[in-house]
Formats: structure tokens, sequence, C-alpha cells
């Protein structure tokens, strides 16, 4: 492989770069390996030194009813009568 060129090898979805190429292209490259599953193999002379992978990525949980049976609201939280916090504002 020879300066830039790029190999693309379907059945594996591997993308070959040179080191020279990942340096150069870093965030676009990387914006390929999250967008597309696939992971690209780095050579540096020839020789696979990396493989830059996407991360198994967790499916999104809604937050709601997460506290569900693990707090209890006492009181009115709305309007909270503070006032008897306050008393030294009363004295002046």
């Amino acid at each position: 492989m020879t300066g830039t060129s790029v190999r693309y090898d379907f059945s594996m979805k591997n993308r070959v770069v040179t080191a020279t190429e990942l340096k150069a292209k870093c965030l676009a490259l990387l914006d390929e390996v999250d967008g597309r599953g696939d992971t690209v193999v780095v050579t540096k002379r020839g020789r696979p030194v990396a493989v830059p992978q996407p991360v198994k990525k967790k499916p999104w949980k809604s937050p709601k009813g997460a506290w569900t049976g693990k707090v209890e609201i006492v009181g009115d939280i709305v309007n909270l009568n503070s006032s008897h916090l306050w008393e030294t504002l009363d004295e002046h």
C-alpha cells in the first residue's frame, strides 16, 4: 500500500489506512467508525498497528419512573412555608 491509498474490504467492513492518512483525517475517520459501525485498520510501514472500532452503546433508557418506590415526598414541596427559618428578619 502506498501513500494515501485506501482499500475497502466489504465482507469484513474494514477500512485500511496508513498512519499518515490517520493523522490527516483522524476526526473524519472517527465519525465514519461511529456512524457506520465499521472498523479502521491503521498500518505503519505496511504492518497493521491499530484497529479503532465502534464502542458498544447501551440502549437509551428513559429516566421516567427511576425514583418510583425509592423516594417519598412528605409535605408540600411547591408552597413550602419557610417563615420560621427567617425569624431574625422579623426582629429588625
